[in-house]
């Protein structure tokens, strides 16, 4: 077997390891394959706001923080708000949620594909397509009482996932 090969089955073998277990409707439509795979640790914040109709509050999603972390923990970019993925070399793209799954494991956050776009400069993240959010950890929405009393309240709730990149 040549060395291309080798490189081939090897992203192969990768690409169904990420997919095993993954609900359907969370995979890239038509040609893609995996671009990187992230590991991210750090907290959901939530606030707690008026409903609209003024018949109390409820806890609304703000942002993400966290960092991300290659396969040897070392930490190779943030996410935040947008939502963002932004790499240590200044690529960066943004997400827009195509498909959602309940998670699995109670008290996590939903297995998520978003469309991606690349909103910075040349690097890792530049030609990534599709982010997939599974093996989500906690995250979810707070315990804590929100109501009248409570509004404005920030609650920065723990949560690990691992972001599954793909280019087209």
């Amino acid at each position: 077997m040549n060395q291309l090969t080798s490189v081939g089955l090897a992203a192969a073998t990768l690409l169904l390891a990420a997919c095993a277990g993954v609900p359907a409707a969370l995979k890239p439509e038509g040609q893609h394959r995996l671009a990187e795979r992230v590991a991210a640790q750090g907290v959901q914040i939530y606030e707690c706001r008026a409903l609209p109709d003024a018949a109390g509050a409820q806890w609304a999603f703000v942002a993400p923080e966290a960092d991300l972390l290659d396969a040897r923990g070392v930490v190779t970019g943030k996410h935040y708000a947008g939502p963002h993925w932004e790499s240590l070399d200044g690529s960066k793209i943004i997400g827009a949620v195509k498909a959602r799954a309940d998670a699995p494991q109670a008290g996590a956050i939903p297995w998520l594909l978003l469309n991606a776009k690349s909103v910075g400069g040349p690097g890792r993240f530049a030609g990534v397509t599709s982010v997939q959010r599974i093996h989500t950890v906690g995250g979810a929405t707070p315990r804590k009482t929100c109501d009248g009393t409570t509004l404005g309240a920030i609650e920065r709730v723990p949560y690990r996932a691992d972001y599954v990149l793909f280019s087209s």
